[in-house]
């Protein structure tokens, strides 16, 4: 299931109901929800974005973590400055070849002490439990 069609930029499928609503009302709401979000991207996320408003941007709408195939280099940093966990999708994996569409919940494990380029495990769930 798609997220947010196609033709339609700044809105997505806010899940609990299904609906259709902008990114920002849906970040609200997630909010309220105490509900963390993740993004889950392809490649060279941040590409024209390097400015640091960028990455607050995406930490005002409760973005906690984003998962790419790669990263625009000071977007990246610029994300880590803002709190945010900038992750990497093992060499040869994405969002498509693990099956994911942006409906599952995640559990991110980061160690207490992180460092660059440690591997880090992302679980996943679905609602139907798979």
């Amino acid at each position: 299931m798609p997220l947010a069609r196609a033709d339609r930029g700044g809105y997505t499928t806010y899940l609990p109901i299904g609906e259709l609503a902008s990114i920002f009302k849906s970040s609200q709401q997630y909010q309220a929800a105490a509900t963390g979000l993740i993004i889950l991207a392809g490649k060279e996320y941040g590409m024209g974005s390097s400015r640091d408003w960028a990455a607050k941007g995406v930490k005002i709408l409760g973005i906690r973590a984003v998962i790419a195939e790669s990263y625009e280099r000071i977007h990246r940093s610029n994300l880590a400055m803002m709190g945010l966990v900038p992750l990497n999708y093992l060499d040869g994996q994405n969002a498509e070849t693990l099956g994911l569409d942006g409906s599952e919940s995640f559990y991110i494990q980061l160690p207490n002490q992180p460092q660059p380029r440690q591997r880090v495990r992302v679980r996943t769930s679905r609602s139907d439990g798979g």
